[in-house]
């Protein structure tokens, strides 16, 4: 599981790098103000990206072990397409935005749904190598475009931001379908009747897995991004943008921890001894826990003066938003493991109500110290939340394993052991 987690790890950097391009293009080209429209898209296109999850969502890995890819796959394609058109939709209703902005809301988070309906279903086939080759592909065109849009082009507006995530997720988009048509799965092997009975239950199944997975999520979205409405709304977009910002590099740590959460939770739901794998992924969780630690300790001494020289002058800000942020960011790394373990184990009520005690505590939060600090009032009330939530996780996990706190802390056996590996050419 090591060796996996590293190469999954390897391209998580490949592909946080290609993101932090991102990041840094629509910086620079656009300015504080541009970066904070672009980030409000992304925002809204996310949540949106979540309510699709209701029927789809990180839950197809959890069944297609066990069902037909294509039983599962019709149901979420159709919820996409509602949720896509309908979302957009009401985003127009809830404040003012151009009918432009509707239609590539709509158009981009549908794209951007499929995709990720096709690489959880190969995910949950564990053709872990085509996962991570195509979200590497779609973040690896997404920075090509816009460089090209940019650059040779001369169209530095949100809109090439836009197109630009056509190319993005339209092409892995393709290329994934083509993988799914080569699984064994066959469209129709049984008699139709039978096949229609099939194609009901595994949707009825998928959206009573993915309504309980989903709404964590959900809650976990508006954890992370109620902050960012809060600064659109009490503050302004030059706030907004120097906010994502710290944010996106702030979160890019999460690479490290997700990594290692996403590989154990595949690894969960198929394994027939649920608590004998957790076990097993004792040493991998703590390693990552330490290097999380390092990560958090390196961004937070950044100076405002090198952030200000890559990003622009109006970034150098930034920094306070990191310092703001890093405690949330190695808590809620911590809890990643545990959130991992719940969702393998259909347990989805224990990372609802920690995600919900977390909105409980950011919603109050951001709302009486934006107001007064502005985006770093803002950063405050995230890093709250991650703690609340994460030690209502990490407090149920250790009841349900009966785990001593050591076991769950690095140590200095824990870096030996991974010495010896590296150095003996194990992993």
């Amino acid at each position: 599981m090591i060796k996996r987690i590293l190469q999954h790890f390897a391209a998580r950097v490949l592909t946080a790098g290609l993101s932090f391009a991102v990041v840094w293009l629509t910086a620079r080209y656009l300015g504080a103000a541009g970066r904070g429209e672009v980030s409000l898209f992304f925002t809204d296109m996310s949540g949106l990206v979540l309510l699709a999850g209701l029927v789809g969502g990180s839950s197809l890995i959890y069944l297609v072990p066990r069902r037909n890819v294509w039983h599962l796959l019709l149901p979420a394609y159709g919820w996409a397409a509602v949720v896509s058109g309908g979302g957009a939709a009401a985003v127009a209703l809830l404040r003012p935005v151009s009918p432009s902005y509707v239609l590539h809301l709509a158009a981009v988070t549908l794209v951007q749904v499929l995709l990720s309906i096709n690489v959880f279903l190969l995910l949950g086939r564990q053709r872990e190598r085509a996962y991570n080759v195509l979200t590497t592909a779609q973040a690896a065109l997404l920075a090509g475009a816009l460089v090209v849009a940019f650059g040779p082009l001369e169209w530095p507006s949100v809109t090439a931001y836009y197109y630009a995530n056509y190319v993005a997720y339209g092409v892995p988009w393709l290329l994934s379908t083509a993988l799914l048509l080569r699984l064994p799965d066959a469209w129709r092997s049984r008699p139709a009747g039978y096949e229609r009975a099939q194609r009901r239950a595994a949707a009825r199944e998928l959206a009573r897995h993915s309504r309980g997975a989903q709404l964590s999520n959900l809650l976990a979205f508006a954890n992370y991004r109620f902050g960012y409405y809060a600064v659109a709304y009490l503050a302004d977009a030059r706030s907004l943008g120097i906010l994502s910002v710290g944010v996106a590099l702030a979160e890019a740590i999460w690479l490290i921890p997700r990594s290692t959460a996403l590989i154990q939770y595949v690894a969960l739901v198929n394994a027939p001894d649920k608590r004998a794998q957790t076990y097993a992924a004792f040493r991998g969780s703590r390693l990552t826990l330490l290097a999380t630690a390092v990560a958090v300790a390196v961004l937070a001494a950044v100076p405002a003066a090198w952030l200000a020289a890559v990003f622009g002058p109006d970034f150098g800000a930034a920094r306070s938003v990191i310092l703001a942020l890093a405690p949330g960011i190695l808590i809620n790394g911590a809890g990643m493991q545990a959130s991992a373990y719940f969702s393998g184990t259909a347990r989805y009520g224990v990372n609802n109500r920690a995600a919900l005690l977390g909105l409980a505590v950011t919603v109050p939060l951001c709302l009486w110290l934006v107001p007064k600090l502005g985006m770093v009032g803002a950063a405050v009330g995230m890093s709250a939340s991650y703690t609340a939530s994460v030690g209502y996780l990490v407090w149920h996990y250790r009841r349900a394993l009966g785990t001593e706190w050591r076991d769950l802390l690095p140590g200095c056996g824990d870096v030996q052991w991974a010495y010896g590996k590296v150095m003996g050419g194990e992993v």
